[in-house]
Formats: C-alpha cells, structure tokens, sequence
C-alpha cells in the first residue's frame, strides 16, 4: 500500500519548538511506544521523513527535530557549526523530553551525527537500542560529494552559497535521486522552501564543514561501529553517486556482521523515492530484534 505523505504547511503546523544556546529550534513528536530518533541529511530538513512519518507513528514514538542551521530551526551566521554540536542537540531535545533510551533512524549527514551518538553510547552505560543508516557518508573514502559540495568547500563557498537559488538545487537532487524516482515539482518547492528559510543559502558554506568533521572523526566513528553493542542496520539507494553501493560494499569489508539492504534503481533519497520499501525492511530490522529477544527469553 502506498504511504501517504505530509504536505510541508502542514507539517510545519504540527512542529513544536524548544530552545538550544539561545536559538530556537523546530521538532516534531507523534505516537507511542518506544522511542524512534529520526535524524535528517544536508541540505533539508525532517520533513524529508513524512512519507513515513504517520507509519512509524503507529508503532512507536517518534521524534524529530530540524537541526541548527537546517530548514525552520534558526540559522545563525554567526555560529560554529559542527557534527559534535549536532550531536549534543539531538541529546538535548531527548533531556528535555525525558527520553534516556531509544533507537535511531538516520540519513546523509544524520549517519554523521548517529556515529557520533553511537561513540558515546559506547563509552558510557548505553542509551541506544538499535540504529538503522539510510544513504550517508559513513566513510569518507567512499563519499563522492557533488559539485556544489566542492564548491561550497572551496574559498568561494560564501558566493556559491549566495548565489544558490531552486534551479539549481533541483539540477542537483535530480542527479542524486534514482533514473525512475526523481522529485516531482512539488516536493522540489518543499526542499526549496527548507532551505530557503531565513537566508539559508548564506550560510551553506559553514554547514559544509561536516565533510571535514567526517575526516577528522573517522578512526574513532568507524571502530564504535566494528564494537557496536546495540543492532545496525543499512538501508541504501544502490544507484546514489554520493554514497550508493560503493559505500555498501566498504560496510560490508569493515563491519563484523554486516547487516545491509540494497534498493535497486534508487538514489539518494530513499525515505522519498521508495518509502514502502524503507518501512518494509526498516519493520523487519525491528522485528528481528523481537525476535532475538523472545528466543533468547524463553525457557528450555
């Protein structure tokens, strides 16, 4: 069955908002059950999980915020934006929120700001019960960044990002996104309409320093992963140029056990361009952990 979306007003009617250094930032919550964190990409915003947004919601308690400098949070160009920062303000939401255990669904730069969560899941007592990566830089010898990304990264980045209009921007996810899945007219406004909120173009050039943030962290990031105490899961677009099944098949040499999942002919966005395949075998992941749990409950 086909999941329906959320058109982006009324999303953004349904957010709520909450405080971070002094800048406000926009989340979402809906359900119950067991905590799910769903963590965005670059250069949108939660929004891009709305096509399974209300399934999730069936199931658990899901929560979602658009991080600092992304979408309707503010984008202060005065700030140092960082992975690490990301980091501490997905934990802050779940404080304010009373959350101590919960499991993660992450994409892009959101698998970014998970391996982080998952390091300190690792060094400490543990609040992570499983996390789940969609598309994303998980290594950063097999991320291919866009054009604009190098540009971005270049000492022209602030005129780039100045210059940055829809047009663009829709030259670049129809490149990422799969041969049959490409974003309608209508979802191209929605992404648009994210990152054009409050001037974001003009500080694309400070958000990009996540590339280098991935570099600096990879040692540590990718042996929280090797050590992982809690459930890991990929679920990839095969045919994404940034981080398609090459990424996969680097997952799969450096990580004991690997549990993947490859989505033939979709690209970057597989919450958007194949959503019912998501769920599928993000559900599964799910219930395998169930599963495991029941057998290893049950007398002999």
């Amino acid at each position: 069955m086909a999941l329906t979306g959320i058109a982006l007003d009324d999303w953004l009617a349904l957010g709520q908002v909450f405080r971070y250094r002094g800048h406000q930032i926009r989340w979402w919550e809906a359900g119950v059950g067991e905590p799910l964190l769903l963590i965005h990409g670059f250069p949108s915003g939660s929004w891009d999980w709305h096509y399974l947004w209300n399934a999730l919601a069936e199931r658990y308690r899901v929560i979602a915020l658009d991080m600092i400098g992304f979408a309707f949070s503010d984008k202060p160009r005065n700030y140092t934006y960082s992975l690490i920062d990301q980091a501490d303000l997905q934990q802050a939401l779940l404080q304010h929120l009373g959350v101590d255990q919960y499991h993660v669904l992450a994409h892009d730069y959101g698998d970014s700001v998970a391996q982080e969560l998952l390091v300190r899941h690792e060094q400490g007592p543990g609040f992570l019960r499983s996390m789940c990566f969609l598309n994303g830089g998980l290594f950063p010898e097999t991320h291919h960044p866009v054009l604009l990304q190098k540009l971005l990264m270049s000492p022209i980045g602030s005129f780039i990002g100045s210059r940055y209009n829809r047009d663009r921007m829709a030259r670049t996810f129809g490149n990422i996104f799969g041969p049959q899945t490409k974003p309608d007219e209508q979802e191209l406004d929605a992404f648009w309409q994210m990152i054009e909120f409050n001037q974001g173009p003009k500080i694309m050039h400070l958000l990009i320093r996540y590339m280098a943030d991935r570099r600096v962290h990879r040692d540590r990031w990718v042996a929280a992963m090797q050590r992982a105490r809690v459930p890991l899961r990929v679920i990839d677009g095969a045919v994404d140029p940034v981080s398609g099944a090459r990424m996969v098949e680097r997952y799969r040499q450096l990580i004991p056990n690997p549990d993947t999942v490859l989505l033939p002919h979709i690209g970057h966005y597989p919450q958007v361009e194949a959503p019912e395949l998501v769920l599928q075998h993000y559900l599964t992941f799910r219930q395998q952990q169930v599963d495991v749990t029941a057998h290893t409950t049950t007398p002999a």
